[in-house]
């Protein structure tokens, strides 16, 4: 619902301002892929890289939000698309003040992702696919939440009981079957670099 008696106040400070002060552009790295595939590990190595170059980043990782900000959100097909919608703005406003920001999310919907890639501006939004497959997942099983789900504990959990859709276009793929943490991280960097975003 638009309130039409609220405007868009702009700032003094730009998001080009803060970005030429951070020496560095900024943008959203959005981690998409099966819950153990290694998002939240991975998105975390490469925020620590980046902090050890000086650049200024910061992880927002879907577990930690839903201990806050979407606390009151479920896993519903309606609340997993609010819960994407919500750390998208936030993630535009960290783009805006100058960050890169990681958001490692399931984020299991090709559509969800599309709206949150709407909101930002050109090669400020980088879908990255942390492809890895459902066995290695279940096997690596590092929260339990697969054996949950395969007892019936846990209801539409992504992979088993609720459908994940592959990227079909994503700006960069990682494999962490294949690859380290530490290869994937560097892989990652290295896209930066070749986005002139870093």
């Amino acid at each position: 619902m638009k309130h039409h008696h609220i405007i868009w106040h702009h700032a003094l400070v730009t998001k080009q301002d803060r970005q030429r002060l951070n020496k560095h552009k900024s943008c959203t790295l959005w981690f998409t892929g099966l819950s153990g595939s290694g998002k939240s590990t991975l998105a975390n190595t490469v925020d620590r890289k980046l902090f050890e170059r000086g650049i200024r980043s910061y992880v927002m990782d879907g577990d930690n939000i839903r201990h806050g900000l979407n606390k009151d959100l479920s896993f519903s097909r309606e609340d997993r698309k609010e819960n994407i919608r919500r750390v998208g703005e936030v993630a535009k406003l960290f783009v805006d003040s100058g960050q890169i920001v990681l958001t490692p999310l399931i984020s299991p919907f090709r559509e969800d992702r599309e709206m949150v890639k709407k909101l930002f501006s050109n090669n400020e939004f980088f879908e990255i696919y942390v492809k890895c497959p459902l066995n290695v997942c279940e096997f690596r099983d590092p929260k339990g939440l697969y054996s949950k789900a395969r007892k019936g504990e846990i209801h539409e959990f992504t992979g088993i009981s609720s459908p994940y859709e592959e990227p079909l276009t994503p700006d960069l793929m990682i494999e962490t079957n294949l690859l380290t943490i530490e290869e994937s991280a560097e892989k990652i960097i290295s896209f930066l670099q070749e986005k002139e975003i870093i």
